[in-house]
């Protein structure tokens, strides 16, 4: 009997190993599997010098809403780390996040910080597909069809 490599196996694969897509797992157990595979945390706790990234609102002397993305609050940067619109914020902390920072995020439930974590978690589960595919390669299966094969 040949070994083939169908999707179903590899999804059950990914399963046994806790990894389901992410609108069939649980945020806070997404967010486990996010923080031991790229090493980060995150609080919504407020410690100067404590984190490798920040992430908050501030208000402007004229009360306009900004948000600040910075490695150090201590030295902000108005050109790079002040923003004034929140969808900005996103990739700042998708970056924080693969560069395995320990982040200090201050509205845990936005918008922009849970679409962080699901692009986040779709490169990870992406990535565990593909390292699950290559180990089963190297066991000898095969694609069951060639155009299914890694590019």
């Amino acid at each position: 009997m040949e070994k083939k490599i169908t999707d179903k196996l590899i999804i059950d694969m990914l399963e046994k190993r806790g990894y389901l897509n992410y609108s069939d797992i649980d945020e806070n157990k997404a967010w486990d599997l996010l923080e031991e595979h790229y090493d980060c945390k995150v609080s919504d706790q407020w410690s100067r010098d404590t984190y490798d990234f920040y992430c908050y609102p501030e208000s402007t002397a004229d009360g306009y809403e900004v948000f600040i993305t910075t490695n150090d609050p201590n030295r902000i940067c108005i050109g790079e780390d002040v923003h004034y619109y929140e969808n900005d914020l996103q990739k700042e902390i998708e970056q924080a996040i693969l560069d395995g920072s320990d982040m200090y995020i201050d509205d845990l439930d936005s918008g922009y910080f849970m679409y962080a974590v699901e692009a986040c978690y779709d490169k990870m589960y992406d990535n565990m597909k593909e390292k699950i595919e290559n180990e089963l390669i190297e066991k000898g299966y095969e694609y069951e069809d060639a155009d299914e094969a890694i590019a």
